[in-house]
């Protein structure tokens, strides 16, 4: 009787070990064929059967992880492309609309004077969306060289502060500083983070709500310093914060603004590359 026993268990046994199995071969055969939902339930198997099926789960959610972002990158290639189009196309029409306006006869002096003016204005436009194009891609291939030194965070964004202080007050935004009396001094790029805090606070003066107030503040607490900025945006923001730095994206869908859309990724990749961090926060209209 005791042989029987032990025989009807051993049969039972492999029958559960052969139904795993077959789970497991079930699941490589979805796998294969494309099905990136599919998962296998490991409650109950053999150990090491539990392990082959989780690392097949584990498998099949990389895979899945891995089109996705695939897919987001296709969308986003699509999309740089109309953007890059669009930006680049702009202000060259209106350079060969007003080189033909000049060469017409009969023009005035004022009007030529206008139209020179008007020229001047779109080719430095261009040349600034072709720099910032080149900047992004350097950016984001590593291809940057980075000239580290001490560097007083406080003093370089006072520095930005003057140098677009004209900007500033056209923008009809009150802006509100708070920064340390003394000196915050990390090891960094001094020309890249100059560039960084430019683009920051450049993008509040052009898309700041007119009318309303600008925070710009410096913490320091001996081991991190944060620079933490917050405005109203004039539009709605539809977009989620990491995506809003994305390349040639814009809080001006319209894309009507000045803007390349290259500022905040420019930014971004600035911080990244000096093993800083950025983070962008929406919260309804403020943007932080």
């Amino acid at each position: 009787m005791l042989f029987i026993a032990i025989k009807v268990i051993l049969l039972g046994a492999v029958v559960l070990l052969m139904a795993q199995m077959q789970k497991l071969d079930k699941a490589g055969e979805e796998i294969s064929s494309g099905n990136l939902k599919y998962r296998v339930n490991t409650a109950h198997m053999y150990p090491a059967l539990r392990r082959h099926g989780e690392n097949l789960n584990n498998i099949n959610q990389g895979i899945s992880i891995a089109v996705e972002q695939r897919m987001k990158s296709e969308r986003f290639k699509t999309e740089l492309i109309t953007n890059v189009s669009h930006d680049l196309k702009t202000p060259l029409t209106a350079i060969i609309t007003y080189v033909n306006l000049l060469k017409k006869e009969g023009i005035t002096e004022e009007e030529r004077r206008n139209y020179i003016r008007i020229l001047d204005q779109k080719s430095m436009r261009l040349k600034s969306l072709i720099e910032d194009l080149f900047e992004i891609s350097k950016a984001n291939s590593n291809n940057v060289t980075l000239h580290l030194v001490e560097v007083d965070i406080v003093s370089l964004m006072k520095q930005v502060r003057l140098e677009l202080e004209d900007k500033i007050g056209r923008s009809q935004v009150e802006f509100r500083w708070n920064m340390p009396d003394d000196k915050a001094v990390l090891i960094l790029d001094s020309e890249k983070t100059y560039r960084v805090f430019e683009n920051l606070l450049v993008n509040i003066v052009k898309y700041a709500l007119p009318g309303t107030r600008a925070y710009v503040e410096i913490t320091d607490d001996g081991e991190t310093v944060m620079v933490s900025m917050k405005n109203i945006s004039a539009t709605e923001i539809s977009l989620e914060g990491r995506d809003i730095t994305d390349r040639f994206v814009r809080g001006d869908e319209s894309r009507n603004t000045e803007g390349s859309g290259l500022g905040l990724a420019i930014a971004r990749s600035f911080v990244e590359l000096q093993k800083g961090t950025m983070e962008v926060g929406i919260e309804a209209d403020l943007f932080k």
